[in-house]
């Protein structure tokens, strides 16, 4: 029996550099896939190409019954649970003879947590305290993930501690988590960028923990690289794939907003997904800044 192909769908990047990573690891996915005869594709659903419109437009010229799509995310925030959903009803819509099986993002895992570890400890500090700087949101389920993330990199690991800040939308800031680690007496710190490829918001996490070194000489911070295209992400992704194809699907609904009232968040209880517009979608664009 044929396998159904497999949808990568990511957010999008101004940043070539990530464009370009993603672009390998798809090729990396494909490569992995093609020894069980799978067919790999990947699209944004904004701000670079290629579009995820055009990705199934490519999946779909075998005529598929079906397709899986993996979102290539790190957490359950807004894209994956509201903007790739609805472009994957968009594209049922141009495809009806296509269904679509919806798969879960990528963390928490322990390949991240491992991969997270690598990175850390190739900046070549002994014993550094951890600063995880996640993207943020306002889905507090969201950040609950880079928090528990930073917990499980900590334990069983010789860090003297491991705080978590965000570079948009949430607190701590970069500059509040690193003022925490040094008020805790760090003074070997290792910011580690929970992101999956180059881009603007890695570039701001970098930027913000320099300014912060420059103004406390007397600390020894230094910024990991991001998690980028590797065997182990690309095996993950496979992983994904293979659990939606079997049904088996364990999304975080227990802690979600809009399934129990949250302090703070109870309006968003059932509340209906109303995804933003994207401008690779002719019929679905506005500007970003």
């Amino acid at each position: 029996m044929t396998r159904p192909p497999l949808l990568l769908a990511a957010h999008g990047t101004r940043d070539q550099a990530g464009v370009d990573a993603f672009a390998a690891l798809a090729a990396r996915v494909a490569k992995l896939a093609a020894a069980d005869g799978t067919r790999v594709a990947g699209g944004f659903i904004e701000l670079s190409a290629p579009a995820l419109r055009d990705a199934v437009s490519l999946l779909t010229s075998t005529a598929p019954a079906r397709l899986v799509a993996v979102p290539l995310m790190l957490s359950a925030a807004g894209h994956a649970k509201g903007d790739i959903p609805a472009a994957l009803a968009r594209e049922h819509a141009r495809h009806p003879a296509v269904s679509f099986i919806y798969g879960r993002p990528l963390g928490p895992h322990p390949a991240l947590i491992d991969l997270l570890a690598q990175r850390i400890g190739a900046e070549g500090l002994d014993a550094p305290a951890v600063l995880l700087v996640g993207r943020g949101s306002t889905d507090p389920d969201a950040n609950a993930d880079v928090v528990k993330t930073a917990r499980l990199l900590w334990e069983g690991r010789d860090y003297p501690l491991a705080e978590t800040a965000f570079v948009s939308l949430a607190r701590p800031d970069v500059a509040e988590g690193l003022e925490r680690c040094r008020l805790l007496g760090a003074r070997r710190i290792v910011v580690a960028r929970y992101f999956l490829f180059p881009g603007v918001l890695p570039d701001r996490v970098a930027e913000q923990a320099a300014a912060y070194a420059a103004a406390h000489p007397e600390l020894d911070i230094r910024c990991a690289d991001v998690l980028g295209d590797c065997d182990e992400i690309a095996a993950l992704v496979y992983e994904r794939y293979h659990e939606a194809l079997a049904g088996d699907i364990r999304m975080n609904c227990d802690v979600c907003m809009y399934r129990i009232a949250m302090p703070g968040f109870e309006h968003r209880v059932g509340a209906p997904q109303h995804p933003h517009d994207h401008p690779h979608d002719p019929a679905h664009s506005r500007a970003h800044p």
